[in-house]
């Protein structure tokens, strides 16, 4: 693992419009600025305190981007699970207030439509939304993990960092 020596550790310089412009030719103190302007969090740079960024927290700091962007990711993929579960659901409805019980229902699977009984298809389409249901539990579960990681890093970050640092998600 690379690690800067203490002589090296300097604090970023950056432009007006947040681009580094470091003295240092270190591209891992630049590192900060730009993880930081993607993930919607800008350092208030005013503070009185000067911390030195080593390359411990510059990992901590980027690890904390990554699962900020993966649980958006997760977020959005659970959202979809969840319109498709609702379609899933609608489908059963739609099938039980069908009144002839002899009439066959297409059921896609893949790109080809089979038809089956309205018994059969029912029971095709209850499984599928037992599966959808486990893959949405499965996601949650996911974004608490690394809600749970989050939280761990914003402790370790603001005892670090205080008011230097700003993990908090951009609502605009």
């Amino acid at each position: 693992m690379l690690d800067a020596p203490a002589s090296s550790r300097l604090k970023p310089v950056f432009t007006e419009d947040g681009r580094c412009a470091g003295p240092s030719s270190r591209p891992w103190i630049c590192i900060l600025s730009a993880t930081q302007q993607v993930c919607g969090f800008l350092p208030t740079w005013q503070a009185a305190e000067d911390v030195n960024v080593t390359f411990e927290d510059q990992q901590k700091i980027n690890k904390f981007a990554r699962n900020t962007s993966r649980i958006t990711e997760l977020k959005e993929e659970i959202e979809v699970k969840k319109k498709q579960l609702q379609n899933l659901e609608d489908a059963c409805d739609d099938i039980m207030l069908a009144d002839d019980d002899c009439l066959m229902i297409p059921y896609q699977i893949g790109d080809v439509f089979i038809s089956h009984s309205q018994e059969e298809t029912q029971e095709m389409l209850e499984e599928a939304k037992k599966n959808l249901q486990e893959e949405i539990d499965a996601l949650e579960s996911r974004v608490e993990s690394i809600q749970r990681v989050l939280a761990d890093l914003k402790v370790q970050l603001y005892a670090k960092f205080g008011s230097n640092i700003n993990l908090e998600a951009d609502e605009s």
